[in-house]
């Protein structure tokens, strides 16, 4: 997908990456961890960056007005993951049901791009399922074809 885009780094492992969203609130840090939770299935963590503690928190509420350019970025690491570790599947879930409702509508307006390079499921009831528009899915799964 060739949309607006933050430029990010990444680790030598390509689990890790980061970016800054900038707006009204200023530059801020964002985190992208790629967690191994099984054999060739990672989770995929997002959010701001707590220089505290180094975690990340996926709870804040930025509002930098750039969710757009933020997701699209998060989206062009999933391209760049998936390249380096091919085969794998990868689990994505919002922290709140609003951001799982977000990312289901981020994946509904490019869905015909998305679907050309991967295959994504959605997790409704315990059970996966093909994604399908205006589900309301509890978790998403990717995996590139």
């Amino acid at each position: 997908m060739h949309l607006p885009r933050y430029q990010y780094k990444t680790n030598s492992g390509f689990l890790d990456y980061e970016f800054f969203s900038e707006g009204p609130k200023g530059k801020i840090k964002k985190v992208i961890r790629y967690t191994k939770i099984g054999d060739a299935v990672f989770n995929l963590a997002f959010g701001d960056l707590d220089e505290a503690t180094g975690e990340i928190s996926d709870t804040v509420v930025t509002n930098n007005n750039d969710s757009r350019k933020v997701l699209a970025t998060v989206a062009a690491t999933v391209y760049d993951f998936t390249d380096q570790y091919p085969g794998s599947l990868v689990v994505a879930k919002g922290s709140t049901l609003s951001r799982t409702r977000l990312y289901r509508m981020g994946i509904t307006n490019y869905l015909e791009q998305i679907s050309s390079e991967f295959d994504i499921s959605g997790l409704i009831n315990g059970s996966w399922e093909q994604f399908t528009e205006r589900r309301d899915y509890e978790a998403f799964l990717i995996h590139r074809k």
